[in-house]
């Protein structure tokens, strides 16, 4: 693949290792961030104009979708025709689509592609990435993607890959409080939590947040549980991709009891029980502490 100037706008935890793989790839990567952080072999741009102008391709990794579209408005201003915009943040699906018809307008392609995988997954280029926009869209995206991460889906149109990170991400919250339940409700019940995993993990029970990331420390692989849970996700992310589940299940019509409900357990944790800062899945010791009427 040819080196490309590709503009950077978000430099944070996600960000800042993302755009060092590009560039370590070769490719000539402006970065900006209105916190002031760096990346590693990335060239500072004084702002997000800087970043945008001349760029073969502009990526951002923001908070929220009310900043995207901020920053998308200012970025497409300065883009060229046929150049690629690639938004990598987890936002409501309504942002996605607005800055994909902005892009649009501007003769810009456009791709949605918010990511799992977590830091870890940034820093080691395995992320995956849930794709949407056009298939000439995600075409020119996917070699960047190969760079960044170890698998790129291409779910659909503009916020489908918004669509496929909130619908995952409302399973993946759903299953880890189940998760922390059961080990909390075996706990009282007498059963070893190492038995525990060794029929679940591989019973009928079983899930990610169980095989791969379980909550109960020394059990399964390594995971935030054996670090003190400090966070691997943030149990208040995992709040915000849970609010953006319900935004989107507010718009389309769709009955999301278990959904609304983690939301719900999940605010409960970070705003009013020192959740906040916490790996989400410091619910265990949440439930640890808790009996049958709170």
């Amino acid at each position: 693949m040819q080196s490309l100037t590709i503009g950077f706008i978000g430099l944070g935890n996600m960000g800042a290792p993302m755009a060092a793989n590009l560039a370590k790839a070769g490719h000539k990567v402006r970065g900006f961030d209105v916190a002031g952080t760096t990346a590693a072999g990335v060239e500072v741009a004084p702002d997000i104009a800087g970043a945008a102008k001349g760029a073969d391709v502009v990526i951002t990794m923001l908070p929220n979708g009310s900043i995207l579209r901020q920053v998308a408005a200012q970025a497409i201003e300065h883009m060229a025709k046929g150049s690629l915009f690639i938004d990598c943040s987890t936002v409501d699906v309504e942002s996605a689509r607005n800055t994909s018809e902005a892009a649009e307008k501007a003769g810009v392609l456009a791709v949605d592609a918010p990511v799992s995988g977590g830091i870890g997954g940034a820093s080691a280029g395995t992320l995956t990435f849930m794709a949407g926009g056009s298939e000439a869209a995600f075409a020119k995206a996917a070699p960047l993607f190969d760079i960044m991460g170890q698998k790129a889906v291409h779910c659909g149109d503009a916020g489908a890959g918004q669509a496929a990170k909130i619908c995952n991400n409302m399973i993946l919250g759903v299953t880890m409080i189940a998760t922390c339940e059961a080990f909390a409700l075996a706990d009282k019940l007498g059963l070893d939590r190492q038995k525990m995993f060794d029929v679940v993990s591989t019973s009928s029970g079983y899930s990610w947040s169980m095989n791969a990331y379980c909550p109960a420390p020394g059990v399964g692989p390594n995971a935030p549980s054996d670090n003190d849970y400090k966070p691997g996700f943030a149990a208040e992310l995992m709040l915000k991709d849970l609010g953006l589940s319900q935004q989107a299940a507010e718009m389309a019509d769709a009955d999301t009891p278990m959904g609304e409900l983690a939301r719900a357990l999940y605010a409960q944790f970070v705003e009013n029980e020192d959740g906040k800062g916490m790996d989400f899945s410091a619910m265990l010791p949440r439930f640890e502490k808790r009996g049958r009427e709170g």
